[in-house]
């Protein structure tokens, strides 16, 4: 007879299913209609695990800063987005399998990365990822998860279903790309996080990153957002506009 017990690493480290269509996700949630409230990125904490640390300092060696610095603002927006959004979402475990994806979803975008395979960026990040974490002794589940989140960071569409932490991942990363679902992150948030981790241009390097990708890559995924649309809609990122010098 099977096993009935919930695996209770699914809720730990946020591998509940829910809808991959973010208007769905968000219609589910009636606190994500209300006016998002101002959040200072020093009200937010880093999770100080071993594994969260050591996963920090390999970040600050391996990304060029402008995207470290993206991945951190991922992270704060994501926590924003979460406390306006999604608080029944956040655990310690929850933030902390967060983060870990959040250091290492570029991972695959760096100059020795993007060209040591001919996998798409978010497939070999997620390789590497699941490497690193599961050297550091990682739970496995969580390891995972961040794994699957990271090859699906850019699985945008309106079918089936996504685990909550990629459902974040996604929501903070067009937020700080491509300024999409503005509505739940405020501006005095954005000028915290920004203060904070400059975007130093961010938009035309990411824009450049993906030509990159895709110039070597034709097949890439990143191809699934529109070979050419996806960078023009980076490079024209008017929320970050301000920001962005």
């Amino acid at each position: 007879m099977a096993n009935s017990t919930p695996n209770p690493a699914i809720e730990k480290y946020g591998w509940t299913a829910v809808p991959r269509d973010i208007e769905t996700l968000l219609q589910q949630q009636s606190s994500a209609s209300g006016v998002a409230p101002d959040i200072s990125a020093s009200s937010i904490t880093l999770p100080e695990s071993a594994v969260a640390k050591a996963v920090l300092q390999y970040a600050q060696q391996e990304l060029a800063i402008e995207t470290f610095n993206h991945s951190m603002r991922v992270f704060y927006y994501g926590k924003a987005i979460l406390a306006h959004a999604f608080p029944s979402w956040s655990t310690a475990s929850f933030d902390e399998t967060y983060f870990l994806t959040c250091l290492l979803h570029d991972i695959g975008t760096t100059d020795k990365n993007i060209s040591a395979t001919l996998m798409s960026f978010e497939f070999y990040g997620g390789a590497i990822a699941h490497s690193v974490l599961t050297s550091l002794s990682a739970p496995l589940p969580q390891a995972e998860n961040v794994t699957e989140a990271i090859i699906r960071h850019q699985d945008l569409g309106s079918t089936g279903t996504i685990t909550r932490i990629g459902a974040l991942a996604q929501l903070a990363t067009i937020f700080d790309n491509i300024g999409g679902q503005a509505q739940l992150v405020s501006k005095g948030t954005i000028e915290s996080v920004v203060a904070a981790y400059p975007r130093k241009g961010w938009s035309a390097c990411f824009a450049k990153t993906l030509r990159k990708e895709i110039s070597l890559k034709p097949w890439a995924h990143s191809t699934h957002l529109g070979g050419k649309d996806f960078p023009e809609g980076v490079e024209g990122n008017k929320l970050m506009e301000p920001y962005d010098k």
